[in-house]
């Protein structure tokens, strides 16, 4: 059971992995297409969006896996009918009132977010709510009989077929010289057909399956969806809580900016400066997809790990994977600092806001550390005090953003940014050091800075003379692709001279599962 438990975590974070990797790099190809007014619609739309989808159908699927396989171990089918038929109920509930909310306040929220054009890319993506929340019911039905499979392959269906539309919907309409409002909205359909995709393979998978749930004669009442609906929203909710962390933060950034933009009179093309802001924004996606997939199968294993009561383990855990992290987002930090200008040439077309792409990049190593201790306070029974860190980290950016914004132009938001994450950080560390004390810090992580510092200044001298305004976007490209690799050799070898790592630890780093059933190192 245990090694079924441990393979299934492994699929569910390759799947997880994979779609995170196709969401974050798409954002690239569409700035070439479309241009940086149609990835700021994009950018300042979507959070909106995301928002509404985790606060419809996040934790939706650990919750009714939970309840499903607790009453299949008892055999009572018609408890899993019951929860099958209120899970149905509560996602046409969520999806429909949360479709309604956004289209009957779109004007209003458009507003909010920089103007009218960005209204109807609003309402279109947020047509994608009425189909998701069932994707969410299949998946945990699915995952109550330790089938993990239709999830992982829906993920990426979902995901594939959400990319592949947005650019190709993108490129026909640019070509037709579409205005880039009409543009925005009709990429957001991407999202649509990805989640119909993915809902209609579920579907067929469900209706095939002999785990379909059969009525039997049963009687399901109001009754029964108010007792059973209230044990889904009460596992549920704190879930939703922890996985709307990325969301939120940006959800503020897509509100707090463009109404600073607009205070300080910088007010002339929002769209096109968010979207400035959103390349970086990209970029940082790219970076943290790492730290989000060690969070994933972190959570359940330290529960279990706590629940055994062996701290011991727990905190060979936490130093492991704060361990990884570190190895990972400091080089990838200052590597982003250090190639701002190439890399914006070679994947944006042009040195437009490379200052800020160089902050948000460097802020890449406090979201990731972010990221991975959310993730891990949920996996030690503290996501209550999650919550409490990300709302006030949401009440800091949105005061940040104003302020910063208001002094600095559109970079004080890269600077609110990187602020706001190392405050996050903080004060993860501190509940988590007070739940299970570990070493937070070792000299190899001062290794790790020290090195990445000199790689990082080392690939600064070898562009400080160049003439990058006059690179071509493949020089550039080759550039940094060069830079990158000789960045990687400069880390390691600065790392073994340091001491920073030795020759075991690099032979474990893809290894992060054989760590698990280990424990500590």
């Amino acid at each position: 059971m245990k090694q079924a438990f441990i393979k299934s975590t492994i699929i569910l974070s390759i799947a997880t992995l994979a779609s995170k990797i196709l969401g974050s790099i798409f954002r690239i190809p569409l700035q070439n297409i479309a241009g940086d007014e149609v990835l700021g619609i994009f950018s300042l739309v979507y959070p909106v969006y995301m928002v509404a989808l985790i606060l419809s159908v996040a934790g939706i699927p650990i919750a009714i896996s939970k309840l499903i396989s607790e009453a299949n171990v008892h055999g009572d089918h018609e408890r899993i009918y019951k929860i099958y038929v209120t899970a149905v109920i509560l996602a046409f509930l969520f999806g429909l009132t949360s479709f309604t909310l956004i289209y009957s306040f779109s004007e209003p929220i458009a507003a909010v977010l920089g103007g009218a054009s960005t209204r109807l890319a609003l309402i279109v993506v947020s047509a994608t709510l009425l189909v998701a929340p069932y994707m969410a019911v299949y998946r945990g039905y699915f995952q109550g009989f330790q089938d993990i499979r239709p999830t992982a392959v829906s993920q990426v269906l979902e995901q594939f077929i959400r990319v592949a539309f947005i650019l190709m919907i993108a490129y026909v309409l640019v070509e037709r010289n579409y205005s880039d409002e009409a543009v925005s909205a009709g990429i957001m359909a991407g999202s649509i057909l990805g989640a119909v995709a993915s809902a209609f393979y579920l579907r067929i998978l469900f209706a095939r399956s002999p785990l379909k749930p059969k009525a039997e004669g049963f009687r399901y009442s109001y009754s029964d969806f108010l007792k059973t609906g209230k044990t889904i929203l009460y596992i549920s909710l704190p879930i939703c809580i922890g996985a709307i962390t990325m969301a939120l933060l940006n959800f503020v950034d897509s509100v707090t900016i463009p109404y600073s933009l607009k205070k300080a009179d910088i007010d002339q093309n929002i769209t096109y400066m968010y979207g400035i802001y959103g390349r970086g924004l990209s970029l940082v996606q790219i970076a943290t997809v790492f730290s989000s997939s060690i969070v994933l199968p972190l959570i359940p294993l330290l529960t279990e790990t706590l629940a055994e009561k062996n701290h011991e383990k727990a905190r060979g855990i936490l130093e492991r994977t704060h361990r990884l992290t570190h190895l990972v987002s400091w080089p990838a930090a200052f590597g982003l600092l250090a190639l701002s200008l190439p890399l914006n040439l070679a994947l944006f077309k042009d040195l437009e806001g490379s200052a800020v792409l160089a902050v948000i990049g460097f802020s890449s190593v406090f979201t990731s550390l972010s990221v991975l201790g959310t993730g891990i306070l949920q996996g030690i029974n503290l996501a209550k005090q999650a919550a409490y860190i990300i709302f006030f980290g949401v009440v800091l950016k949105a005061a940040a953003n104003i302020i910063l914004v208001g002094v600095f132009g559109l970079i004080g938001a890269a600077y609110s940014t990187l602020a706001v994450y190392v405050v996050i950080f903080i004060a993860n560390t501190i509940f988590i050091k007070k739940a299970v004390p570990f070493t937070v810090w070792k000299w190899k992580d001062s290794a790790v800075v020290i090195s990445s510092i000199i790689m990082g200044g080392l690939i600064s001298l070898s562009i400080l003379y160049a003439d990058i305004e006059h690179w071509s976007r493949l020089k550039a490209l080759l550039f940094s692709g060069a830079a990158i690799i000789a960045g990687a050799l400069i880390y390691f070898i600065l790392l073994f001279i340091t001491r920073g790592i030795d020759k075991t630890e690099i032979a474990s780093l893809p290894l992060l599962n054989k760590g698990k059933s280990k424990g500590t190192n």
